[in-house]
């Protein structure tokens, strides 16, 4: 399918399991010198798939470890090459003999991000989309992200992509037929346009799916919520409040603020971004200026604006915002307020729980629907391509041939999706994500 990178037939080896000192450090080496590197350094293969406790030696004989390993035999392994694993104690020490010793082997070296995974799908095991949220897996941080991942990893899209292309298939076949073989009675006129009425039916399936990127997107980056306001209306301290740290410098000097600050939390289940920016007003410094400039910004590509308003401040938000009143300083204040607004003290912590409800529910909503969608843009970018060209073929007028080559390039751009079609040029970007040793 593709090459397998720098050193393409080289074995590697790399730290499989967490961060170190750790209880057991996993090392994995893949490729055709594993099983000799396992029998060398520990006497033996074993039963493959069947993990045994022995001694794991230099080849000088002396004991680096002692532990359990294991052996997948080609083609029944993660990567589909022959692969072991050494299960070392985990101490740096230990890890940073055991992979020297490997490496001493010939043909064999340390390897590079997501190269386990790269082999993986250039041997058949994985296709792009399931690589692609497996990665997603490995830096899931919420609840929200995991599900994701899990759902868009199992083949589920594999499967989608793939019966949509062999309708594509179909659909071209016949209408090629039809113009091959227009003079033959067992090839009707008709044909091109129950195709077609196939076609029409495939591109609103694909455009419904492509919808479901946006929610992808929110789970995957999070819900980005901005905090904007006059001076001093209670942003920093309302951030500090909300992250349970201090994110940002409280001062009552008009205009401490000036740069963006971000803190990241998890609302049910869901990643949430919360942005504290520069107080709004006229005037200021050219930093100052610089700051809300850049608060007008973020606040136009936020998913929701509360518009933080203290006592003593007495504008409104930006007309062009659609923004949340949020009225801080409540331990201040002896007015009824308005029952449109969230009222909070971040120095007492009132309302803090209500207005965290109150973003779980925004961020829940953003995101709700179902899993099964594109969950990268090089995914929902390659489907609208496809979706472009497959309306294209049902336009009325179009000559036979004409209507089969964008049939052809619709097919073929779902056939990128998975990693089927000529993806070589994606390939490195999309497995440098990885972590060495996956």
């Amino acid at each position: 399918m593709g090459s397998l990178g720098r050193g393409g037939g080289a074995t590697i080896c790399a730290l499989s399991s967490g961060r170190l000192p750790s209880g057991v450090a996993v090392v994995r080496i893949s490729g055709r010198r594993a099983f000799e590197i396992l029998e060398a350094m520990t006497g033996g293969l074993g039963e493959p798939g069947r993990a045994r406790l022995t001694s794991i030696r230099c080849r000088n004989g002396e004991i680096l470890d002692r532990g359990l390993v294991l052996a997948f035999k080609s083609p029944a392994s993660f990567t589909g090459e022959d692969v072991v694993e050494i299960h070392f104690h985990g101490g740096p020490a230990v890890v940073r003999a055991g992979l020297a010793e490997i490496c001493r082997f010939p043909d064999t070296r340390i390897a590079d991000a997501g190269e386990f995974t790269r082999r993986a799908f250039v041997n058949g095991k994985l296709d792009l989309v399931s690589a692609e949220n497996l990665a997603d897996l490995v830096w899931a941080e919420t609840e929200t992200q995991r599900r994701l991942a899990i759902a868009n990893a199992n083949g589920e899209s594999l499967a989608l992509y793939g019966d949509w292309r062999r309708l594509l298939i179909e659909a071209r076949a016949l209408i090629e037929a039809e113009l091959d073989f227009s003079e033959e009675e067992d090839v009707p006129g008709s044909v091109r346009d129950a195709c077609l009425d196939t076609v029409k039916r495939l591109v609103t399936d694909i455009d419904k799916h492509r919808e479901g990127y946006r929610r992808a997107e929110l789970i995957r980056n999070g819900f980005r919520i901005v905090l904007l306001g006059e001076p001093n209306a209670g942003k920093s301290s309302l951030l500090n409040a909300l992250a349970g740290r201090d994110a940002a410098i409280v001062s009552a000097e008009p205009g401490t603020t000036r740069d963006l600050i971000e803190v990241s939390l998890e609302l049910s289940g869901l990643k949430v971004v919360i942005t504290d920016t520069a107080g709004l007003r006229e005037g200021g410094s050219t930093i100052e200026v610089e700051g809300m400039s850049r608060a007008r910004a973020r606040a136009k590509e936020a998913d929701l604006v509360l518009w933080l308003k203290s006592p003593s401040c007495t504008a409104a938000p930006p007309d062009e915002l659609s923004a949340v009143v949020v009225e801080t300083k409540a331990d201040l204040r002896t007015d009824p307020g308005s029952c449109e607004s969230l009222r909070v003290s971040s120095k007492t912590g009132e309302g803090l729980d209500h207005l965290l409800d109150f973003l779980g529910r925004r961020a829940s909503e953003a995101t709700s629907g179902s899993d099964a969608s594109p969950t990268h843009w090089r995914q929902a970018e390659l489907l609208r391509i496809a979706s472009e060209h497959l309306h294209q073929a049902t336009s009325l007028g179009l000559a036979p041939e004409v209507v089969a080559e964008h049939l052809r390039i619709g097919s073929e751009n779902l056939g990128r999706v998975v990693g089927d079609i000529d993806v070589e040029d994606m390939l490195d970007m999309i497995f440098s994500r990885f972590c060495v040793g996956k």
